[in-house]
């Protein structure tokens, strides 16, 4: 069973040989990458499920809550219909501990007229998980590479909500057991400087 670390105030060490923060942050934003690399082993609910607890705490538009969290553990029987929603370059995510494809409701309950920031509410969600998965030193890797038409018919979406994305969460494993193609690119990425993404006054 995975334990969770104390409060973490520095880098962990194969992420600072990749990043650098330019300004004073709490690390937990830094140190949390994407790995591939995971056991296989089932996780407990009390492993997994106080990530979902992270996102619940997000920021809403009205309230709404837009984001909903559809998930299968290797020990489901619904297991084998979420693996084969994976496209064949997240094969690897058949080794995680539980998969769960991410969904967000178009609509204001409110009213029923249109969310525009919907899908912005449900990454706000989607980062707090990450961020929980991080700090317990699980490995949480987003992906776009499924089928989302078949993600909503073989999980009965209703129509009012978007499929957004899948994520895998496991116990992480040595990059040496992922196919060779991947293990180079098993390391935190760097980020863009700050003078790409933010502008004043106007964009440039």
């Amino acid at each position: 069973m995975t334990q969770v670390p104390p409060q973490q105030r520095e880098l962990d060490e194969d992420v600072a040989d990749h990043r650098s923060p330019d300004h004073d942050i709490d690390p937990l934003f830094v140190n949390r990458w994407s790995p591939r690399a995971m056991t296989g082993e089932p996780l407990e609910e009390a492993e997994f499920l106080p990530l979902f607890e992270a996102a619940r705490w997000a920021p809403s538009a009205f309230n709404n809550q837009h984001w909903r969290f559809v998930y299968a553990t290797r020990e489901d029987d619904e297991w084998e219909t979420f693996v084969d929603l994976l496209s064949e370059g997240n094969a690897w995510a058949a080794d995680a501990g539980v998969l769960a494809v991410i969904l967000s409701k178009t609509t204001f309950d409110h009213n029923g007229e249109p969310a525009p920031v919907h899908s912005f509410d449900t990454g706000a969600a989607w980062e707090n998980l990450a961020l929980e998965g991080a700090r317990r030193g699980l490995a949480v890797h987003g992906m776009a590479g499924f089928d989302y038409e078949r993600a909503a018919e073989e999980l009965d979406v209703p129509e009012e909500f978007a499929v957004e994305a899948m994520f895998a969460v496991g116990e992480r494993a040595p990059p040496e057991t992922l196919p060779e193609e991947l293990q180079e690119r098993e390391q935190p990425s760097d980020r863009k400087p700050l003078s790409e993404i933010v502008f004043q006054g106007r964009f440039e």
